[in-house]
């Protein structure tokens, strides 16, 4: 879908969109189109249940008089109220409204409502970004799809009255658009296609943006000591990989050290030898939700050119049973020296974080360190699918990345941390093990990562019940969410970049 910004004027085909205000209040180019229609949109809302609110659409098909085919009325809330969050919901559901409504173009005019949160401009920006997100589609192995079922929606204009503002205000968002469809992409393949060794090509990719990027093989891990990372991919016949992505966005900073994202990428997860049942086991495809998630915010970062210095790392495996595959009850030796029982050979991920934190802390020394994984379905026994779980040694980064999941509709809820969960970790054998009792698994897999962080402020995302979404949203469609990428890049934004 081409997106385009001009001035407010009525177009002479396809679909105008224009608002109304609670209490079914016109916007002046609404009151325009009702007085050029003889009174048709006043009509039309007293027959409805439209009361303006943000949710609210109603199609009224033009009449004669008009040149455009029909007239979309959205409810824009309180006049002043909506926020940037609120703006990039309604162009989503715009989007998601007329997509398959027959109409190929689509004007929408956005209206100067004197005292409001946004400037025009930053409202047709943030419509458009919106209508962005949702307009994503996976769709390049569907053959036969009949053409009904396709999108219809070519072309959408975004109408103000400083339409050159809102073009600049527009592009860093699309920017992280892009990062967003990129892990929309990498996680939306099969497991056929996207395997340790070709994420790691996809990853490589972004040395186009200026990223430095650089792939550690088996050897090379075996060289570092990565017992935990390399033990997970030892019973595939694909190699375990290691992403190093540098964005040195701020060179000249007086504190040079990078903020660090950390991502857990197993590209299939049939648990190994704990072998996972067999309904749903399609799903694990998305088992590298954290790892696309650190690639496609190092895309956004990069491509709009943020002054920051970030670190991402991409620990790459795929789980598999075979005769070479880890067992319940093998010893492996970290990175770090410490070694770890492996009781359940399906709680891997911590086992490939673990490598890959401690060799991010122990080369790039962080200010900060943020992991991201798709680790437990017991945090989604905790939160659903509404919030991700966040834990933290570090009150001061929870309270940021908080503050940055709320701001860009990609909420986090802290969970505990503390020594009673971290005893039962401990093993008869080795220095750790891998699970603990039934009772707080997504919490026992937190104190086990934090082993591998020392002093580093951390915080560990644990993305399980986010990656993947069961249906749609303002401005996520069904499918894979790239959940953390706009989160990542405001917590970056906020807190790490130089103004």
């Amino acid at each position: 879908m081409k997106i385009s910004f001009s001035k407010i004027e009525i177009p002479s085909s396809g679909a105008i969109v224009v608002g109304v205000y609670e209490d079914r209040k016109l916007t002046p180019t609404a009151a325009q189109l009702d007085k050029q229609s003889k009174g048709a949109l006043e009509r039309a809302l007293g027959a409805s249940r439209f009361k303006g609110k943000p949710d609210d659409i109603l199609t009224v098909l033009a009449p004669s008089g008009l040149e455009v085919s029909r007239i979309v009325l959205v409810g824009l809330g309180k006049p002043g109220a909506l926020d940037a969050a609120g703006v990039q919901a309604i162009g989503g559901r715009l989007v998601a409204h007329l997509a398959n409504s027959g109409e190929s173009a689509a004007a929408i005019a956005i209206d100067d409502a004197g005292d409001q949160k946004l400037a025009t401009a930053e409202q047709a920006a943030n419509l458009a970004y919106g209508a962005r997100l949702r307009s994503y589609r996976f769709d390049k192995y569907r053959t036969t799809e009949k053409p009904e079922a396709k999108p219809t929606l070519k072309k959408l204009t975004v109408m103000c009255g400083d339409p050159n503002a809102a073009k600049k205000a527009y592009d860093p968002l699309q920017r992280i658009g892009d990062g967003v469809f990129v892990t929309r992409d990498l996680v939306s393949e099969p497991a056929n296609v996207i395997f340790p060794e070709s994420l790691a090509q996809e990853a490589q990719k972004l040395s186009e943006l200026g990223v430095k990027v650089e792939i550690l093989g088996e050897k090379k891990m075996r060289e570092l000591g990565m017992g935990a990372l390399l033990g997970v991919g030892q019973g595939s016949e694909r190699e375990s990989q290691l992403v190093v992505m540098v964005w040195e966005g701020a060179p000249d900073a007086r504190n040079k050290a990078p903020v660090a994202f950390v991502g857990k990428g197993v590209t299939f997860d049939t648990g190994g030898i704990s072998i996972k049942p067999a309904a749903g086991m399609e799903e694990m495809k998305w088992d590298m939700g954290g790892a696309g998630a650190v690639i496609g915010a190092l895309h956004a970062l990069a491509g709009r050119k943020a002054k920051a210095n970030v670190v991402g790392i991409a620990g790459l495996v795929e789980n598999m049973p075979s005769g070479t595959a880890q067992r319940p009850g093998d010893v492996v030796k970290s990175m770090s020296g410490q070694t770890i029982e492996v009781i359940n050979t399906d709680a891997e991920g911590r086992l490939v974080l673990a490598d890959a934190l401690w060799y991010c802390r122990d080369r790039f020394k962080p200010q900060a360190m943020i992991d991201l994984a798709t680790l437990t379905g017991a945090i989604m026994v905790s939160l659903g699918r509404e919030h991700a779980g966040l834990f933290a040694n570090n009150d001061a980064l929870a309270e940021r990345l908080l503050a940055a999941g709320k701001a860009v509709g990609e909420p986090l809820w802290r969970m505990p941390l503390g020594e009673a969960y971290d005893k039962l970790i401990n093993s008869d054998i080795a220095d750790m093990k891998n699970v603990g009792n039934r009772w707080g698994g997504s919490i026992t897999a937190a104190q086990f990562l934090q082993r591998f962080v020392k002093d580093t402020p951390w915080a560990h995302l644990d993305i399980a019940g986010m990656a993947w979404s069961e249906k749609d949203s303002a401005v996520v469609p069904k499918g894979a969410t790239a959940y953390g990428v706009r989160l990542l890049d405001r917590f970056v934004a906020d807190n790490y970049e130089e103004k």
